[in-house]
């Protein structure tokens, strides 16, 4: 519970540290009630090569610090839980990239935001759930190497069939556990509702959603629906920004019965933002080597979603 205390606390730390703290949709809502800023990593991305301070707390997992760090090479970003990662940023080999490139021409290599700097830098342009389409609809290149993430490269195939969308075997562990038959009983016991699911979800999943979209896009098409009930494919740390800005609509939020709870999300306490602010520990920092061409691919993807 955010008490009176923590928030003026809190308050004081950032004027402190000249610090501008960042929170994703999935983390616990104590600390997302304390962010100045809480989004999906679209969002946090641009705001994090555009704020004006000379320190950022991001309340997420590794590759979204590592990605702030790019953007904005002067400034000091700190983890709360600097062992929080994504198991997924790590399913990509950089031999396959460069096998890729040798067997494809007229080739881009599209890497989801969701990865390594290392595959960043081996990659021609970032993108994210939320500008995915509009990143791959704009590339010049036929053929589109998509890394890391299996499930949303198939999603955005679909929607592009003039792109050769080929797929790498990588995938995020919490969506892809999302079971059909979870999601069936869901649209039985709620009829009514519409099923709202994160590409990271696979296939076999995304054919019973109503709406398919990034976390910010689910939760607009909860905000703007006219339906009071809503089934929800995502990790359930969104169900905090939900509720908040749906409240006093009275709409309800359902998710399979095994929740989908990303692991390390969940480290992202309020006790491990306090105790960072405090001492300034977990400092993000980029292998040099790989910076300058990782920075381009994410101010690639900056440019062409714009």
């Amino acid at each position: 519970m955010v008490t009176p205390e923590v928030r003026a606390e809190v308050e004081r730390l950032k004027e402190e540290l000249d610090a501008v703290v960042l929170a994703h949709y999935y983390v616990e809502g104590d600390v997302q009630e304390l962010a100045d800023h809480v989004g999906d990593s679209f969002a946090l991305s641009r705001l994090a090569a555009s704020l004006d301070c000379s320190t950022l707390v991001f309340a997420g997992v590794r590759f979204m610090g590592e990605s702030a760090k790019l953007l904005s090479p002067q400034k000091r970003v700190l983890l709360p839980s600097p062992g929080a990662d994504c198991p997924m940023a790590h399913m990509v080999q950089l031999d396959a990239i460069a096998a890729a490139r040798e067997a494809y021409d007229d080739l881009a290599v599209v890497c989801y935001v969701n990865s390594t700097t290392a595959a960043k830098a081996a990659s021609d342009v970032c993108v994210t759930s939320a500008n995915a389409l509009t990143v791959v609809g704009r590339l010049p290149q036929k053929n589109i190497l998509f890394i890391p993430d299996q499930h949303l490269g198939h999603w955005i195939a679909q929607q592009l069939p003039q792109k050769n969308v080929i797929l790498n075997d990588g995938f995020c562990p919490t969506h892809e556990a999302i079971e059909v038959a979870e999601v069936l009983a869901l649209k039985e016991a709620h009829p009514a509702a519409p099923v709202l699911a994160h590409p990271e979800c696979p296939e076999w999943v995304l054919a019973h959603a109503d709406y398919v979209g990034s976390t910010t896009g689910i939760i607009k098409r909860a905000v703007a629906g006219r339906e009071q009930d809503f089934i929800v494919l995502t990790a359930a740390g969104v169900e905090h920004a939900l509720l908040a800005q749906t409240a006093g609509t009275g709409k309800r939020f359902f998710f399979p019965a095994t929740t989908p709870t990303c692991p390390n999300m969940a480290t992202v306490t309020l006790e491990r933002l306090l105790a960072c602010m405090r001492r300034g520990t977990g400092e993000v920092s980029v292998n040099e080597d790989d910076a300058a061409a990782a920075r381009a691919a994410l101010e690639r993807m900056l440019e062409l979603a714009a």
